[in-house]
C-alpha cells in the first residue's frame, strides 16, 4: 500500500529550531505531510532523514518544494525541482529574486510567493 500523504521537500532545512527551515519541517510533519528535509551536509533533521539535494530524494513526484535559502542558492536548485515533477514551488519571504523568478518561469514551474507554513494552517510562532 502506498503512502497517500502529500510530499514536500524543504530546501534549506536546518537543525536550528529558531530558523524557518526547521519550523517548516515541524509544521509540515504536524499537518501530516511526508517531509524530505534538504541540506547539503546534514543526514538527519528533526528525526527525519535529510537529503543532500533534491535529486537524492527517492520520490519521483512531490506535491511541493518549499525554499528557505537565499535566491542565489535557490536558482541553482530549480533544474532539480523541474526534474522532480513538482506541483508547486513555494518561495518563502527572502528567497525570491527577479533572476530566480525568470528562470522558474522559463522552466514552467508553478511558483507561489508566500509563507508555506501559514498556507498549511500553522503559524511560525508556534514553533
Amino acid at each position: 500500500m502506498s503512502d497517500a500523504r502529500p510530499k514536500v521537500a524543504v530546501v534549506g532545512a536546518s537543525l536550528d529550531r529558531s530558523k524557518f527551515g526547521n519550523k517548516a519541517v515541524r509544521a509540515f510533519v504536524d499537518q501530516g505531510w511526508e517531509v524530505f528535509p534538504v541540506h547539503p551536509k546534514l543526514t538527519e533533521i528533526e528525526g527525519l532523514r535529510a537529503y543532500p539535494n533534491l535529486a537524492a530524494i527517492p520520490e519521483t513526484h512531490l506535491e511541493r518544494v518549499s525554499l528557505y535559502v537565499p535566491p542565489e542558492i535557490g536558482i541553482g536548485v530549480l533544474d532539480q525541482i523541474a526534474a522532480k515533477q513538482v506541483d508547486e514551488i513555494w518561495l518563502n519571504p527572502g528567497t525570491e529574486s527577479p533572476a530566480l523568478l525568470e528562470r522558474a518561469e522559463a522552466l514552467g514551474l508553478n511558483v507561489i510567493q508566500a509563507c508555506s507554513i501559514l498556507a498549511i494552517g500553522e503559524h511560525p510562532g508556534k514553533y
